[in-house]
């Protein structure tokens, strides 16, 4: 019954004249949101228009004005405080992927099936989100701090303005490893280059990621027909193939 709820209301979207909604898309989401969002236009008629970045960025951002309608964020707190504030339609919140943290290296076996080369020391440089505006980068220091290893990498962290940056720096060598979100990294059941570790969730809080539609949407139905079309099971299976859990 819930799907054919959903379907019919993707099919009356169709139906109605074709909207935009500005989209606030955590950097680890990059890819799927945008394999998501063709599918979208494709089903719906409707274009969403996306930027990506870190979340809490996006947060500083929305308190200050910006125009964004939807926010698919890196945790479910952003969400929740807009909620409170007052800056979101209310009843709109809801968790539409659960992420993973890597740690990931461009070279082919360097990075152990373990993640032991973590504690080796045998690298210069590893590559961070901002933990303060990334909740990957958050999920890497509780990873570290859970694994004793927080004093003695202290030297060797790259920060990354997102994650997306973070990853950068890995996957050109300017840092032999880092952490990063699986998504990035993995395609078709593996990881899709280098060599990692996918990082066990008993070593950092629960990476929940959390959409809500912003005040700014409430009267555009192309945000509520794209907040809807998360939850299809078109949307889930591209989700799942990028690494997330649902």
């Amino acid at each position: 019954m819930k799907r054919l709820a959903v379907m019919l209301a993707l099919l009356g979207c169709g139906a109605a004249q074709a909207a935009e909604v500005q989209v606030a898309v955590a950097a680890n989401f990059t890819a799927p949101m945008q394999k998501i969002a063709a599918e979208f236009n494709k089903d719906t008629g409707h274009k969403a228009v996306l930027a990506f970045g870190a979340t809490g960025k996006f947060y500083a951002q929305i308190v200050n004005g910006a125009p964004f309608e939807l926010l698919l964020a890196a945790d479910d707190e952003t969400p929740a405080r807009l909620e409170r504030e007052g800056r979101t339609v209310p009843g709109s919140r809801f968790t539409y992927a659960t992420g993973k943290l890597a740690l990931w290296s461009a070279r082919p076996g360097y990075v152990d099936a373990g993640g032991k080369v973590l504690a080796s020391g045998s690298y210069a440089h590893l590559a961070i989100a901002n933990p303060k505006t990334a909740p990957y980068g958050l999920a890497a220091t509780e990873t570290l701090d859970k694994l004793g290893l927080s004093a003695g990498v202290q030297g060797k962290l790259v920060q990354g303005e997102n994650i997306a940056q973070a990853h950068q720096f890995v996957s050109t060598g300017n840092a032999e490893l880092g952490f990063v979100a699986l998504s990035q990294v993995w395609k078709d059941g593996k990881f899709s280059a280098g060599s990692g570790w996918i990082v066990p969730a008993s070593l950092h809080a629960p990476i929940r990621q959390d959409a809500v539609v912003l005040a700014k949407g409430a009267g555009n139905e192309a945000a509520r027909a794209l907040a809807g079309y998360l939850k299809s099971d078109k949307a889930r299976d591209i989700i799942r193939s990028f690494g997330y859990e649902l």
